[in-house]
């Protein structure tokens, strides 16, 4: 009868697979931490409570989604000759919320999985209570891809570090600057295990690895004087 679960287990996962995108927004590049841009020009606060960062992520073949959001605690933006050149963001990890409406099962609860999402199998707040985003460089975007986020017309690199490790990421992003003001938009996708963050995903066992590797970050950051 195991034997027999296993299988149909295996069966319902690869028909979801091939059934469903398991993602909306394209792999970000990543590579090693690279020096972080100097900060030049006008400095500019980021706006806290303007600002949020979105998350999604999914059960295998993209069943069973759920999403939420983190608050964004301080950083800035560097403004050079009319465009952002440098910046970060700091995320305060203890704010992950859960969107009930992506928890659509009668036995489970958001409050759950927010705590989970807390703990070592994850983000460990306790020992990395904030994540961070230092930007490495940003470049004139030729032709957004496809599942970029509205508008891009910049490529931005820079140090993202969750669970305290940092890799640099490198995504399209939408990014303007006023009288004032700038803000970054963007949508990427992160494998989460190149940041150790492994819960779920050994393909020993079938029952172990139904949680996807992909995050979807969904950024929009504001800055003001």
């Amino acid at each position: 009868m195991k034997k027999l679960s296993v299988i149909a287990l295996v069966g319902i996962g690869l028909f979801a697979a091939s059934c469903n995108k398991e993602k909306s927004a394209e792999n970000a590049a990543t590579a090693q931490e690279q020096s972080v841009a100097e900060s030049k020009g006008e400095v500019l606060a980021i706006d806290t409570v303007a600002s949020v960062v979105n998350w999604k992520a999914f059960h295998k073949g993209g069943m069973a989604p759920r999403w939420g959001t983190l608050s964004v605690k301080s950083g800035d933006l560097s403004i050079e000759n009319g465009n952002v050149s440098a910046g970060n963001f700091v995320i305060d990890m203890n704010s992950i919320k859960v969107d009930p409406a992506s928890v659509t099962e009668k036995d489970k609860k958001p409050a759950d999985l927010e705590t989970h999402l807390k703990t070592p199998d994850f983000f460990d707040t306790a020992k990395n209570p904030t994540s961070d985003f230092k930007i490495t460089s940003v470049t004139d975007l030729k032709e957004a891809p496809k599942d970029a986020v509205a508008g891009a017309n910049k490529t931005v690199s820079g140090n993202l570090t969750l669970s305290g490790k940092t890799m640099n990421v490198t995504f399209p992003a939408k990014v303007d600057v006023a009288e004032g003001s700038a803000s970054i938009q963007a949508k990427f996708t992160v494998n989460r295990a190149d940041w150790g963050i492994k819960f779920g995903t050994s393909e020993a066992d079938p029952a172990e690895w139904m949680i996807s590797k992909d995050i979807e970050i969904a950024v929009d950051v504001k800055a003001k004087k």
